[in-house]
C-alpha cells in the first residue's frame, strides 16, 4: 500500500476548463475533477459504472434526458452506458469513482 498525494499525481485536460487528478486499482480509477465555472462536459457515455460526489461548487448533470443539479454533500450513481452531460455553474471539486478501471484515462498520465 502506497500513501500518495494529489499534487504528486499528473494533472491531465479533460475537456476546456475540466482537468483531473486519477488514482488506479486494477478495478477502479477515482478521478479528482476540478471544473471551472461555465465549463461542459459534452454528452457521452461508457460501459464504466460511476458514482459522482460533489465536493464544492454547483454541478448540472443531464442523465438520460433528466437534470439534475448536484450542490455540495450531493452524489449521483450513473449506471453503465447511460448518456450524462455536464456544466458547471460554478467552480467545482468532483470525486468520480468507476468500475472497472478506466484504461481510457490511465493512457492520458
Amino acid at each position: 500500500m502506497a500513501v500518495t498525494h494529489l499534487k504528486n499525481l499528473k494533472e491531465i485536460t479533460l475537456a476546456e476548463g475540466v482537468t483531473a487528478r486519477v488514482m488506479h486499482t486494477e478495478n477502479i480509477t477515482v478521478a479528482h475533477v476540478r471544473l471551472k465555472a461555465g465549463a461542459e462536459v459534452p454528452e457521452h457515455s461508457h460501459h464504466h459504472e460511476q458514482i459522482s460526489n460533489l465536493i464544492e461548487g454547483e454541478l448540472e448533470l443531464l442523465v438520460d434526458g433528466q437534470s439534475n443539479v448536484l450542490t455540495p454533500g450531493t452524489a449521483i450513481v450513473l449506471p453503465s452506458q447511460v448518456p450524462h452531460a455536464a456544466v458547471a455553474r460554478k467552480d467545482c471539486y468532483v470525486i468520480d469513482v468507476f468500475n472497472p478501471a478506466r484504461e481510457d484515462l490511465r493512457a492520458l498520465e
